[in-house]
């Protein structure tokens, strides 16, 4: 099944069920006749935009009341590192609702990404919030970088990436770029792969944009012992590289110990 397929009637039909739990105001024969019938012809993210107009246009217009609402229908938190990929697309919706309103109450919203990246991604909608308030939003990751769940320290690398998939360039790593430095280096030798594939994506992205930043944090990284994670991170992050740099990455796996 194709990922767009995933949000067809019976989805929206459940989807309206769960909200109507937990708001009272919203209306879920309105939702679901705006929805049924109208979204088999468009593709994933025209879908999943649509389900968001309708839930904008049939729920409460207080975006705390439906942050509050939806923290009751996230359900467990996820056991696996990847099981968001498997298990949590059901809440795309809710995670594009963020994106689109977050900013009405930043810090509420960074708290319910939080949240929300335990069970799916946060990644998209948490770059609005990084574009509007950088500084504070980036102390705040620096701190999930340490946090002791697997997804949110991964939302920390993988929310500032400059070239992350399906979303525009964003360069808060290069504006704030102590503070991404301080949350790759958090991560640099983190025990799964799950993360450390971010982090690597992390210096990819800041290869393409800015090498010799890329570079200065391998640097900075080289003064320590490296452990296995932190030499797969760096050959993943300069995989893309010229010959000459691939023969370094040798020499960095053969020296470092």
């Amino acid at each position: 099944m194709k990922q767009k397929d995933y949000y067809d009637a019976p989805y929206i039909l459940e989807l309206s069920t769960k909200i109507s739990a937990v708001s009272p105001r919203f209306d879920p024969k309105a939702f679901a006749h705006e929805l049924i019938g109208r979204i088999d012809d468009k593709e994933l993210f025209a879908r999943i935009d649509l389900i968001v107009d309708a839930m904008e246009k049939n729920m409460d217009g207080d975006y705390s009341k439906n942050i509050q609402a939806f923290y009751q229908m996230l359900g467990p938190e996820l056991v696996k590192p990847e099981g968001m990929f498997r298990l949590g697309w059901w809440l795309w919706p809710i995670g594009r609702y963020v994106e689109r309103n977050g900013n009405t109450h930043w810090k509420l919203s960074l708290a319910f990404l939080k949240e929300l990246t335990k069970r799916f991604t946060g990644e998209y909608a948490v770059r609005p919030l990084l574009k509007e308030h950088s500084k504070e939003v980036m102390d705040e990751l620096v701190l999930w970088a340490a946090d002791e769940n697997v997804h949110v320290r991964r939302l920390a690398s993988e929310g500032v990436r400059i070239r992350l998939p399906w979303a525009q360039k964003m360069f808060v790593a290069l504006e704030e770029f102590e503070r991404y430095t301080a949350i790759l280096t958090h991560l640099k030798d983190d025990p799964e792969k799950f993360v450390q594939k971010s982090v690597g994506n992390n210096l990819n992205d800041l290869f393409k944009e800015a090498p010799e930043k890329a570079e200065y944090i391998i640097a900075q990284w080289e003064k320590t012992p490296a452990s296995k994670a932190r030499k797969w991170i760096v050959k993943h992050g300069m995989r893309n590289q010229s010959v000459t740099k691939a023969a370094n990455i040798d020499a960095y796996e053969r020296e470092v110990p």
